[in-house]
């Protein structure tokens, strides 16, 4: 399925956030939605305190893996 919304790009500090927390894994194993709809928002801040804590939450909800946005969110394998 292809993602509908513009193509958001991977920061350097995000990127680098994922590798020094242990979440690049975490962070490749969600859909290409969510990954998309996080950097979105995390772009969309206005203020450098706000972006902070929308990249923590990112983070927070990656390393506990049940959420997504703050809603429950569980993964579902695909295939065999």
């Amino acid at each position: 399925m292809a993602l509908i919304r513009p193509i958001q790009p991977m920061p350097p500090d995000i990127a680098a956030r994922l590798q020094s927390d242990g979440l690049q894994h975490a962070y490749d194993q969600r859909p290409p939605y969510q990954r998309n709809d996080y950097l979105g928002w995390i772009a969309q801040a206005k203020r450098l305190e706000t972006r902070q804590k929308r990249i923590d939450q990112m983070c927070e909800e990656l390393a506990g893996g049940r959420l997504y946005m703050k809603m429950i969110w569980r993964d579902i394998p695909s295939g065999p």
